[in-house]
Order: structure tokens, then C-alpha cells, then sequence
């Protein structure tokens, strides 16, 4: 179940990422939670429970969607990250950003063929899905404003959502440790790469970049799960498909340009 995956998952990147917290951020971290504690616990409150919604929601909308649906409608966090910033901290996107949102989403219809595709049960899980995203990538650059331990963070992230997950998992799904083991490559690396490395890189990434700019450029995800099925499944890339990825790469130029230049 999207419960029990999520869980194993999550412990495998929170043990991928603390040991090079430590290592690293060991003398910092004691310093920089002792005067914010009240903070911190805030933050890790508020985007560990965004990140247990959105990843669970995503698990569970493809028992009900197909691949391009989920693609498409998941998307949909980046025009959301301006309106949630607007009405959550009242503030105002670039104008410029517009433009590339609307590039962004043309680009990612594109690419996922979506098209071809009937609007089905789980795209309203989809979309309640991105909603959180939007709320995690919000929240994980107020967090980078007030603290500079990124990896200790992601590590206490991770284990935040395993434990969440566990505890659902053992209400409402039946946990089969024979099954988890015949799964365990694809939940090494999910852990490993996305629940631990990607989560990471997000919050170093967020230190020097503004929610909205970032929200475009985590679109790119579509792109490079494109190019990897390309290369690596033999899929076929259309037309269409080259088209949107353009689209999607000129939305991230677009964004981190157009700020720049004066109105």
C-alpha cells in the first residue's frame, strides 16, 4: 500500500542523510534551534505534514489515475505557490512569473500527452496532492530564511513522515514484510535518491531561490523522467512531447531572467 511504501521509504532517506548531517552540521545544529526551537518544531511540523499529504495523495491518486493525468494535474503546484503566497504571507510574485507559469503548464500538457487522456476518479487526489506540494515548497523557503542546517532538517523530515506513515499503515493497511522485500530495490531507491538526496538538494536549493522561480523549475522533473524513459525504457518521445519539454525549459530561463530585468 502508498502507506507501507512510503513509510520504508522514508526511513531509507532519513538513514541516507543523517549520517552527513552529523558529520557536517553537528556543531551547528544545537546552535541554531536552541533560540528558535518554538520555530523550528513549527516548520517541521507544518512541511512534514504537507510532504506525508502530497506523497501519500500521489501514491494513492495512481491506483485511481493513469501516468499522464498524475503528470499533468500534479503540475498544477506551480501556479498554486503564488496564490498561497499571496494569501498566506501577502506577497507578490514578479509579473514576469505569469508568463512562465502559463509556459510551464502548456509545456507539461504537452509532455504528458494528457491530450489523449479522459478526466478520471484520481485527479482530484491529484490535485489535492499539489496543493500540499505548493505548501511544502512555501514552507521549506521560510525555513531556509531563518535556519541554515539543511541536512539535519531533511534527515528529522524524513524520519517525521516515516513515522506518520507507519502509523497509518498499520490502521488501515495490512503490512507484509515478504512483499516490502521483494520491493526493496525500487524502495532503496526511492528512499535513498528522491526521500533523502532530492529532498536535500530542495533545501539547499531553496537558501538563494524564491518559492515561486522554484515551483517552475521542479517542473523540470517531467522533463528529465522523459529523457530517462528515453534513454533507459526505449519510450518514444513525440513531437509533442520535444515541444513541451522546450516549453518547460524557456518557462525556467524565463523565470530567473525576466525578475532581472526592470519594468
Amino acid at each position: 500500500g502508498p502507506l507501507t511504501f512510503n513509510s520504508a521509504r522514508f526511513v531509507v532517506g532519513f538513514l541516507t542523510i543523517l549520517p552527513f548531517a552529523l558529520i557536517f552540521e553537528s556543531k551547528k545544529i544545537k546552535l541554531e534551534i536552541s533560540s528558535k526551537s518554538k520555530l523550528f518544531i513549527k516548520y517541521l511540523v507544518f512541511m512534514g505534514l504537507s510532504l506525508f499529504l502530497g506523497t501519500f495523495l500521489q501514491q494513492a491518486a495512481l491506483q485511481y489515475t493513469n501516468i499522464a493525468n498524475a503528470a499533468f494535474f500534479t503540475v498544477f503546484y506551480v501556479p498554486i505557490v503564488p496564490i498561497l503566497l499571496f494569501f498566506i504571507y501577502s506577497k507578490k510574485v514578479h509579473w514576469s512569473i505569469w508568463p512562465a507559469i502559463g509556459l510551464c503548464i502548456l509545456g507539461v500538457y504537452l509532455l504528458s500527452d494528457f491530450s489523449n487522456s479522459e478526466v478520471m476518479l484520481g485527479d482530484g487526489l491529484v490535485i489535492l496532492c499539489s496543493v500540499f506540494w505548493a505548501l511544502h515548497i512555501i514552507f521549506a523557503g521560510k525555513f531556509m530564511e531563518e535556519f541554515n542546517i539543511p541536512m539535519f532538517y531533511a534527515a528529522l523530515q524524513a524520519l517525521f513522515v516515516a513515522t506518520l506513515s507507519l502509523i497509518f499503515s498499520y490502521i488501515f493497511e495490512e503490512i507484509n514484510f515478504s512483499k516490502i522485500l521483494l520491493e526493496s530495490n525500487s524502495i532503496l531507491y526511492a528512499g535513498a535518491l528522491s526521500g533523502g538526496i532530492a529532498f536535500t538538494l530542495q533545501m539547499f536549493a531553496q537558501k538563494n531561490i524564491e518559492e515561486a522561480p522554484a515551483a517552475i523549475i521542479y517542473s523540470l522533473e517531467g522533463v528529465f523522467a522523459s529523457i530517462a524513459g528515453w534513454l533507459i525504457l526505449s519510450q518514444f518521445l513525440t513531437v509533442s512531447n520535444i515541444i513541451g519539454c522546450f516549453l518547460i525549459l524557456i518557462a525556467v530561463i524565463s523565470s530567473q531572467i525576466s525578475p532581472s530585468i526592470k519594468s
